[in-house]
């Protein structure tokens, strides 16, 4: 590893290598970690203005004063504390399937993970958040106001292809069961908006729109771009 690089934590997961590494950012010193997959970089502290602004959308579209809210995927922890940042929100469940992120935040090796892991809101639960949604919830289980998803790199682009039926009619169809009635979906996506899966969205919910976000690239000294859909589970 280079002196540049410091590696936090490397494990094989069955989705392949996953390594944590903290660097230093040339000029300014300011430290920014990396989440890598095998050769592919799946996340970094340099950019996480639109993991903010899904929970800050989300919870704009959420109705009511005591919010349950869950989280599907972990990642550096920015969604998840975004959305504790609202006095609404009463119970956050963040679902994420490698133990590894789990054990990186309940070690406080990132940013925020004290603050996530010390508010008494949260609850963190190793389990596949794709096989949680096709599951049908129990008659007595609560259902939630707002689930927040930024796992696979667009509905298109997926991490895994078992991940690739919860972007259709029947996928979502399953994922709003666990919803109460008005309660919201929001999906990051790191492509343009996509007008197919928008009219997928719309089989599903209501009021469903696709913001773009954008962000300074520092990297590219440039401005980038984000998706995030938000739609809203009919009332019945």
């Amino acid at each position: 590893m280079s002196a540049r690089f410091e590696e936090l934590d490397w494990q094989q997961t069955p989705m392949g290598e996953l390594m944590l590494r903290r660097r230093a950012e040339p000029g300014t010193g300011t430290q920014i970690y990396e989440v890598k997959l095998g050769e592919e970089f799946l996340m970094s502290s340099l950019f996480t203005v639109a993991e903010e602004q899904m929970s800050l959308l989300g919870l704009a579209a959420a109705r009511g004063e005591k919010l349950d809210v869950v989280v599907g995927g972990l990642g550096l922890g920015y969604t998840a504390v975004t959305a504790l940042g609202d006095a609404r929100v009463h119970r956050l469940e963040v679902i994420d399937a490698l133990p590894a992120v789990i054990d990186w935040h309940q070690r406080k090796l990132l940013p925020v993970s004290a603050q996530l892991v010390e508010d008494p809101r949260t609850t963190l639960r190793q389990d596949d958040f794709f096989a949680v949604m096709r599951t049908p919830p129990a008659p007595e289980a609560p259902r939630h106001d707002l689930i927040l998803l930024d796992v696979d790199h667009s509905p298109r682009h997926t991490l895994h292809p078992s991940h690739s039926d919860l972007y259709t009619t029947e996928g979502l169809t399953a994922l709003a069961a666990h919803l109460a009635d008005r309660g919201v979906f929001t999906l990051w996506s790191d492509d343009a908006p996509d007008e197919e899966f928008m009219a997928t969205l719309a089989t599903v919910f209501d009021d469903c729109q696709a913001h773009v976000v954008e962000f300074a690239n520092h990297l590219t000294g440039g401005v980038s771009s984000n998706t995030v859909y938000v739609g809203t589970k009919p009332a019945h």
